[in-house]
């Protein structure tokens, strides 16, 4: 089991690298569109701090968390809530808004390093460990952080933290299919992913005739669903393997559009993503995802170890 004080250095070091995007920004800047339909860079920073303040009450308070998730059965959209969330939290000063972010983080990186081992803790999706959210966490901060530097025409240097994100997308395979109301996938795939220093990261077994490859920044763009497939290296071999990466997505709720490509794409069919006819607050909660929303993540347990990434899991 990973402990999460193993993962938390990298959920403060996401974190640091967008404050170091955003703390220089004059009071304009603020307001620069990101390719989140509606959403500027306040928004975006409004958002984390937003679902930081949610996942502190449902760490430290979840009985009140528990009351939160019962309001959402009587909310006509509960997608309207992070919409929400964002907007009012970007009205604020910038300086108000970056102050409160980093002391939210800062309060749930406490509070995510007090919870006892084996404790889960309750979410819009299934309940997860500590480390699960800590390194769901640090994908959607990832993710994020990319839309701002995409605002301000930043490229950002890769780091072995991509580890993170490319496990959840991973893992969130089954989810993917679900979602997009498509029976679940039989067929196992051996995922192969070059990391930013050069070494290979991989999943499934070895022998399996379906292949994912790539480069690791390009899989993570993809199931954060920041880039569209023709803009990425990520190849695949085989029927199923085509098929998830249509669809693939590392975040929890309904699927979203995506980015459209940037470059002349390969000729691939565009799959319809199809909503399920129903779904519990998880699937309800997180509106326009893929446009560039993110909240949470797909698969709650089972995260990426941190430090060197040697492949355990928890």
């Amino acid at each position: 089991m990973v402990d999460v004080r193993s993962v938390l250095p990298d959920l403060a070091a996401e974190s640091g690298e967008l404050d170091d995007l955003v703390s220089g920004l004059a009071e304009e800047q603020w307001a620069l569109d990101t390719p989140a339909e509606g959403w500027t860079i306040a928004h975006q920073i409004a958002h984390l701090a937003w679902t930081d303040e949610q996942s502190l009450v449902a760490v430290t308070r979840p009985e009140e968390f528990a009351e939160r998730l019962q309001s959402l059965a009587s909310v006509a959209n509960p997608a309207d809530l992070v919409d929400e969330g964002a907007a009012e939290g970007a009205k604020q000063p910038p300086a108000e808004l970056l102050a409160a972010w980093r002391a939210g983080r800062t309060e749930l990186n406490d509070a995510l390093a007090a919870v006892p081992e084996g404790t889960k803790v309750p979410w819009f999706g299934p309940p997860m460990s500590s480390a699960s959210m800590a390194t769901a966490r640090i994908m959607e901060t990832w993710a994020h952080c990319q839309d701002v530097a995409d605002a301000l025409g930043v490229v950002r240097v890769p780091t072995s933290r991509l580890r993170h994100v490319a496990h959840i997308g991973v893992r969130a395979r089954g989810f993917a299919y679900a979602v997009n109301g498509l029976p679940a996938p039989s067929e196992e795939i051996r995922v192969v992913l070059t990391a930013p220093d050069g070494q290979t990261w991989t999943w499934g077994p070895e022998d399996a005739s379906e292949r994912v490859t790539g480069r690791a920044l390009d899989f993570c763009l993809l199931v954060t669903q920041r880039r569209h497939r023709d803009d990425t290296d990520v190849t695949a071999q085989g029927a199923a393997a085509e098929e998830w990466l249509s669809i693939a997505q590392a975040f929890a709720g309904p699927p979203g559009n995506g980015r459209k490509p940037t470059r002349e794409g390969s000729g691939r069919p565009s799959r319809e993503r199809r909503r399920p006819s129903e779904g519990g607050p998880e699937a309800r909660l997180s509106g326009r995802i893929g446009d560039g929303r993110i909240e949470g993540a797909a698969i709650a347990d089972d995260p990426a170890s941190s430090g060197r990434h040697g492949g355990q899991f928890a």
